[in-house]
């Protein structure tokens, strides 16, 4: 009797899918209400994936989107690996090289986005990948931000 209400439960839950892209929706008008431009979304080169490119007046945003159900195992924050942060720091130098946008000054942040219920919270986060974290150490290039791509 419980297994049946349980697979009931299940079926009327949303798919991982629509729920990361209405937590993607969620992060995006939390930072068009910060006054970001967002200048892309979903962008893909080969298997690699930017959720949001956005600009906060003079830096380049690459953000990062991570929704998990409310009361899940893991807090969104700690699906961030290394494994994709790597991930991320590569998408982002080949989204400068297309866009020729080299001279910006960059970073990344992550918006953590819980869902309940068909709300979502959400939680900026800054500077996710610290410049240390990147293995150069220094600024390069007379740039301003924590990471910079060349």
């Amino acid at each position: 009797m419980l297994k049946f209400f349980r697979k009931k439960a299940e079926e009327n839950a949303p798919s991982p899918a629509r729920t990361g892209a209405e937590g993607e929706e969620a992060a995006a008008k939390l930072l068009r209400g910060m006054g970001w431009e967002i200048l892309a979304r979903n962008w893909k080169s080969g298997r690699l994936e930017l959720d949001i490119v956005a600009r906060e007046r003079d830096t380049m945003v690459f953000v990062e989107v991570k929704t998990r159900a409310q009361g899940g195992m893991q807090r969104p924050f700690e699906a961030l690996t290394p494994v994709k942060k790597s991930h991320l720091q590569r998408a982002a130098q080949l989204w400068l090289a297309e866009h020729d946008a080299w001279g910006m000054s960059c970073r990344f942040d992550l918006v953590c986005v819980t869902a309940a219920q068909g709300t979502y919270q959400t939680e900026l986060i800054q500077n996710v990948i610290e410049y240390a974290e990147s293995g150069a150490g220094h600024a390069l290039g007379g740039g301003h931000s924590p990471w910079q791509p060349w």
